[in-house]
């Protein structure tokens, strides 16, 4: 596999070397802990899941083409509070899927079918990317299970409007590489992601009006989801507040690690109590 493949993010794909590097020293365990791990026979697939800690339910949902490991930095702090449940996607980390195509509604009920696996009826939730697209889906398609989001890096539609272009135009040359490619299992599974990317998803403006739960929506200021999409998220959900990060890329759970778990765990904690009237001006 080469270097730039080796992570994907987002419903876009930014790899590098160094989002590997900022990850802290006990990566290893997460993703491929014994101990912690578990599968569920989840619509079709065994779904491989991690849960960790005790306390009010919180799932975690990773990036495109990544797993539970993604979220190394978040899984330590939150498990003091919560009983985490770190999940591996359809496709992706352990959770293997030999079927051809692949979609974001198919994703999201398969996180809502183990949660009823779990017999839980409802969790907090932090998605980042592609996992912050599955989040914004649960709420849509299965509004009792989601009390609160914390969603970094999504977007509702696949073009430049949405996407930078750079890195739009660089995803379609990606999967029309992988297309020609030898045709291995990895590169069928890794052409079945990223292909997804380019046609999905397609949530309207108007569908996010139908999210119940608060959300907190999240981006870095340089993302790879342009920060005016993600402006567009945030006031298209009536309960939302929006956090956009400064001199931050796609990696905010990441590069603002500590940021980041204060700022969720303080939106988790404190009711949504919106800034209206002449209260804008505090």
């Amino acid at each position: 596999m080469n270097n730039r493949l080796l992570i994907t993010t987002c419903g876009i794909v930014i790899v590098t070397l160094w989002i590997a590097g900022c990850q802290p020293s006990t990566v290893d365990r997460y993703g491929d802990d014994p101990k912690a791990g578990q599968y569920a026979s989840v619509r079709g697939i065994k779904m491989y899941y991690e849960q960790y800690g005790s306390g009010q339910p919180l799932l975690l949902l990773h990036a495109n083409g990544m797993s539970i490991q993604s979220f190394s930095n978040q899984i330590p702090y939150f498990s003091k509070e919560y009983k985490v449940i770190a999940v591996d996607s359809r496709a992706q980390g352990k959770s293997m899927d030999a079927g051809d195509s692949l979609n974001y509604e198919m994703m999201a009920d398969d996180f809502n079918a183990l949660l009823d696996h779990l017999h839980l009826d409802s969790c907090y939730v932090i998605g980042w990317s592609d996992g912050a697209i599955n989040a914004l889906l649960l709420a849509m398609r299965h509004p009792e299970k989601v009390k609160k989001m914390a969603i970094t890096g999504a977007n509702l539609w696949p073009d430049t409007t949405a996407i930078d272009p750079f890195i739009f135009h660089w995803l379609a040359k990606e999967v029309d590489s992988l297309s020609k490619s030898t045709s291995t299992p990895e590169n069928k599974n890794r052409y079945k992601l990223m292909y997804m990317m380019t046609k999905e998803p397609n949530i309207s403006l108007q569908q996010l009006k139908s999210v119940k739960c608060p959300a907190l929506v999240i981006g870095g200021d340089h993302d790879a989801l342009l920060p005016r999409h993600t402006l567009q998220i945030a006031e298209s959900i009536p309960q939302s507040y929006l956090w956009i990060l400064p001199h931050s890329g796609h990696a905010t759970p990441i590069t603002y690690n500590k940021e980041f778990n204060e700022t969720v765990r303080d939106f988790f904690k404190k009711p949504y109590k919106p800034i209206e009237g002449l209260d804008r001006f505090n």
